[in-house]
């Protein structure tokens, strides 16, 4: 999985994006609504910077911040380091785990096509799991 490149790891479909000027309250509302945990903020068509679910409680709630009125572009990480979507797998884990965050922006072009989290590692892990529970169970349920 980690020499896999990261366009066949990322899920197209849980891309978020929003403007600087949105709110941090319309961002998690976003967010909630797609269930995930960042959105990039895009202006022109570039990536401005990224918030997280994170950056909702350690710099506006933690600082008691209005999240009515608290801008994205006053909470978010500026210009946050990206990686291309042909890149390794392994590669964005990496950059997480040294920098201590769990989110990257997957840039092509200059532009945000994707997104891809610590969860992705887990994900194929968390489905055999969930497989491996489902079958001891019809197991137990036949005897």
């Amino acid at each position: 999985m980690f020499n896999l490149p990261i366009k066949t790891v990322m899920d197209k479909k849980k891309i978020l994006t929003a403007p600087p000027p949105t709110t941090v309250s319309q961002a998690a509302e976003l967010m909630a609504a797609k269930n995930v945990g960042a959105v990039m903020v895009v202006e022109a068509g570039r990536l401005a910077g990224i918030f997280t679910e994170r950056d909702a409680v350690f710099r506006v709630i933690a600082r008691g911040l209005d999240p009515q009125t608290t801008c994205l572009s006053e909470v978010m990480t500026a210009a946050p380091l990206t990686v291309s979507p042909d890149k390794p797998f392994g590669l964005a884990l990496l950059m997480m785990h040294e920098n201590g965050f769990r989110h990257v922006p997957v840039i092509e072009n200059g532009k945000p096509v994707g997104i891809v989290s610590s969860r992705n590692a887990l994900d194929p892990d968390l489905e055999e799991f969930v497989s491996e529970a489902q079958r001891r169970i019809h197991i137990q349920e036949l005897r």
